[in-house]
């Protein structure tokens, strides 16, 4: 999906100001990392390994693994279609609303697929189709910022032996809720779990994700990367970032108390339906208008990026979603809609 995502303030000649479309929270003090790529620039002069090997190597001991259970990736984008491709023309299930990507890396490589709306349960013995054969799970989930229970995901996976399981944890780090760990997902032989360092560090212009998983399924997503994948910077803030691990990332319990109280501001605006969240992000749906004409407001009159939320599979033309931001500026994001609505209900 190239048309669609968050962050796309470059479709806009206004000054954006507060950007609350991508799931980033954007005041993460990254001066550290800038410092240490400017020392490095001399590095661009030659090429990066061809595969991220040393990076993986630091991974796995981080994360107590085998270095062949860890794959670093172009961001977890490419983790994605790396993944379609290396079993393309299978038979796919998706956890729908979703991350679009999953849909269109699937379909560009032949899969067949299904979207599910609902998780089995103990009533259906926790049992997918008998088709499928990949399953698809955000989790948090974008754009819900809803949490699958571990242990519902794994007897999910226990029941389903057959089925590759591909869960994108790529907001892991910004729930309270228990996730899997690395480590207790390679026990599994038919687990991918996708991480993106991206999201955790607040650089998505520096794209560098990875997967963890079991190792003869990493051994078959290798054999379809592309050499050089990761840029010599990306592997450099990855270094620099597991040397310094709580250089950035924000204080979680302040942020999601934050996040709650942004979500009772605008629940109280009384035109807008907020859903609940386990997350910093979270989706919201009009009462009344359009997203769109929403958008359009925000940004060319307050200098503020929602993301349009309708392009989300099973959601439509009222929905948006927006991240957590600063007190000050979630203040800024309420007292904005409220204006519009205000104007919109004029008559």
């Amino acid at each position: 999906m190239i048309k669609g995502h968050g962050d796309d303030a470059y479709q806009y000649a206004c000054r954006i100001t507060s950007n609350f479309s991508s799931n980033v929270f954007g005041r993460v003090d990254l001066s550290g990392l800038k410092n240490h790529l400017c020392h490095c620039m001399d590095e661009i002069g030659s090429y990066p390994e061809p595969e991220p090997y040393t990076l993986e190597a630091r991974l796995a001991v981080r994360y107590q693994l085998d270095k062949g259970e860890v794959c670093v990736t172009n961001g977890a984008t490419e983790a994605i279609y790396l993944i379609a491709q290396t079993f393309r023309g299978t038979n796919t299930a998706i956890l729908q609303p979703t991350f679009s990507e999953y849909a269109d890396a699937c379909r560009m490589h032949g899969h067949r697929v299904a979207s599910l709306f609902q998780l089995p349960g103990e009533g259906e013995g926790y049992r997918l189709p008998s088709d499928i054969r990949m399953f698809w799970l955000c989790n948090p989930n974008n754009p819900t910022g809803g949490v699958v229970e571990k242990c519902e995901l794994a007897k999910l996976i226990e029941k389903n032996p057959q089925v590759c399981f591909v869960i994108d944890q790529s907001y892991e780090f910004f729930t309270l809720r228990p996730l899997f760990t690395a480590s207790e997902a390679v026990l599994y032989p038919n687990v991918l779990l996708l991480h993106s360092m991206t999201k955790r560090y607040a650089m998505p212009g520096l794209r560098l994700g990875y997967v963890t998983g079991n190792v003869a399924l990493l051994n078959r997503l290798r054999s379809n990367r592309m050499p050089w994948s990761v840029n010599q910077m990306a592997i450099q803030a990855g270094f620099y970032l597991l040397d310094h691990p709580h250089e950035a990332p924000v204080d979680l319990v302040a942020y999601l108390n934050e996040a709650n109280r942004l979500r009772e501001k605008l629940q109280a605006l009384g035109m807008v339906d907020v859903w609940h969240t386990e997350t910093h992000y979270m989706l919201a749906c009009l009462r009344f208008g359009k997203v769109s004409a929403l958008k359009e407001y925000l940004a060319k009159e307050h200098g503020i990026l929602i993301r349009d939320a309708s392009n989300f599979e099973g959601l439509d033309e009222r929905f948006f979603r927006m991240a957590t931001q600063t007190p000050e500026e979630n203040d800024r994001l309420v007292n904005a809609i409220s204006k519009w609505m205000e104007a919109d209900a004029r008559p």
